[in-house]
Order: structure tokens, then C-alpha cells, then sequence
């Protein structure tokens, strides 16, 4: 009797071994997993089809960097340096929380934008983490920009020149540098972009914002680039994004590119984080979209 007693005993010391083997190993996946969706850059590449874009401008390659928050890829971000380079942009946008307001350091993203300029030219939104900021700080990150040669497009435009044809870049400001709430921020988008965009040129237009994106399409904007969904922060199969911000659960922009009419909105999952420190099935992302 003590005999079996012991056998039994000593059976289940050695499930319990196992069990505990197969949890820890599973973790360990799990874990190392999780490090690598957080610390390696996914390089996605679209081809944004046009038919109404000036033949010279054919092939031309805009690389998209969103949400930076303060991320760092490397020693001074040689990484993501090194993956600008290899693809060999045209130019280089950033659409807006290049800081995060929670652990503001702009110095991270100065001398990541004092590297980029080397690339190609870059062009520079703010997003409401450069609205949350204090004037004085904002003031500086913008000012020190341009002295590293980024151009602001704070509701501004400009116009990009190849072989004697032209296209517009535009710029929209966040609407968080307002009072308006969130239902009326589309409304403040909608009257700055009409403001700003008022000739038929073929128009690639800059704004942090994604839900905004009917108001984008009835002003006939031809592509644009958005950030600010983090890629839905943590991303489903089959489903996508879990929750972004001022779009709740489940968004409908989170990632990727989405058409309405002739307009093409592409969203950028983000470089950094923010208030969430992880990403789950959602590794940072950098675009490289080919107009054609």
C-alpha cells in the first residue's frame, strides 16, 4: 500500500514537473516573441496607382515615419537610418508625435531628423503629443527643426518639382492645438484644409489624424498620410486593431491603405509607443509608398 502510495506520489511530482516545463517554455516563446513584435521595424511597401498623377512624377517614393514618441532603434536611431537608406526615398514625411508629451525628450527626435535630412528632404506635421507640449517646448522643437532643414507644414503648403512638373504637399496642424472637442475637431480639419489646399493640383496631404478621413476625400485630396491609430495598439487576426485613439474600439483606420473615390489614405501603424508601452501582433512600421 505505502508502495503505490509513493508511485502515486511520485507520478504526479513528475506531471507537475512537466507542466511547470511546458508553462515556463511556453513564456519564454511568448516573451521572446513579444520582444522581437517591439524591437524590430516592419518595412511595408505600397504602390498607390494614380491616374491623374503628372507622368514625371511616376515611381516617385515617399517614405512615412508616425508616432515616433521618442522611440530609439539603435545607437541615435541607425537602424531605422540604415532602413531610409536602403530604400532610397524621394522624400521623407513625418506625420506628427515625433515626442511623446509623457516623457518629452526632443532631443531624440532632433537628432534622428538632423540624420534623415541627409536621406532626402523631409516634411513635418505635429500630432497632439507636439499640441499637449507647453508653447515654450513646441516652439523649440519646431524652431530647431527647421534649422536642421525640415520643412513645417503647420496649414501650410508647398510645391514639389520634377522635370518641370508639379505636385502639392500640404500640411494640416493637429486640431488638439485648438479648444475644440472631439466632435468638433473633424470641423476644424475641414475648414483648415479648405483654407490651405485651393488649386487642382495633384495633392499628397500630411495629417496626424485618420477619422478624419471623409472629410480628406470630399475635399478630393488625392493621397494622404496618416498616423496616430498606433495599428490599433494591439492588432487580432482577422480582426486588426483592438483600439486607437478617437476612434475607440475596433477602428476603422488602423493600418494599411484605404480608397474612397479617388481619394487613397494610407495609415502608418507607428514607430513608438505612448501610454501603452507594448504592441501585441503589431511591430513598429515604416512606409514606403510608390506613387504610380
Amino acid at each position: 500500500m505505502e508502495k503505490e502510495k509513493a508511485k502515486t506520489s511520485k507520478s504526479k511530482k513528475k506531471k507537475i514537473i512537466i507542466a511547470v516545463v511546458v508553462i515556463a517554455a511556453i513564456a519564454i516563446v511568448f516573451i521572446s516573441l513579444l520582444l522581437w513584435q517591439n524591437l524590430t521595424i516592419k518595412t511595408s511597401v505600397y504602390k498607390l496607382s494614380k491616374e491623374n498623377l503628372p507622368e514625371e512624377f511616376k515611381g516617385f517614393k515617399i517614405a512615412q515615419i508616425s508616432d515616433l514618441h521618442n522611440a530609439e532603434f539603435g545607437k541615435d536611431n541607425s537602424k531605422l537610418l540604415d532602413i531610409l537608406k536602403q530604400n532610397r526615398p524621394d522624400i521623407i514625411v513625418f506625420t506628427g508625435d515625433l515626442v511623446d508629451s509623457n516623457h518629452t525628450n526632443i532631443n531624440i527626435s532632433l537628432s534622428f531628423a538632423k540624420e534623415a535630412v541627409k536621406i532626402a528632404p523631409c516634411y513635418y506635421v505635429p500630432g497632439n503629443h507636439e499640441a499637449w507640449l507647453n508653447k515654450a517646448k513646441y516652439d523649440n522643437l519646431v524652431s530647431q527643426l527647421i534649422n536642421s532643414g525640415v520643412v513645417v507644414l503647420d496649414n501650410k503648403i508647398v510645391y514639389l518639382e520634377k522635370e518641370g512638373a508639379k505636385i502639392m504637399l500640404a500640411g494640416l496642424c493637429d486640431p488638439d492645438f485648438t479648444d475644440a472637442d472631439k466632435i468638433e475637431q473633424n470641423g476644424v480639419l475641414d475648414k483648415w484644409l479648405g483654407e490651405i489646399v485651393n488649386d487642382d493640383s495633384f495633392t499628397v496631404l500630411l495629417s496626424h489624424r485618420p477619422e478624419a478621413f471623409d472629410i480628406y476625400a470630399d475635399h478630393g485630396i488625392d493621397v494622404v498620410f496618416c498616423g496616430h491609430a498606433h495599428g490599433g495598439q494591439f492588432r487580432l487576426p482577422f480582426i486588426g486593431g483592438l483600439y486607437a485613439p478617437n476612434q475607440g474600439f475596433f477602428p476603422k483606420y488602423d493600418a494599411g491603405v484605404y480608397n474612397k473615390g479617388n481619394t487613397s489614405m494610407v495609415v502608418s501603424r507607428g514607430i513608438g509607443n505612448s501610454v501603452i508601452p507594448i504592441r501585441v501582433n503589431n511591430r513598429p512600421e515604416l512606409v514606403i509608398a510608390e506613387l504610380c
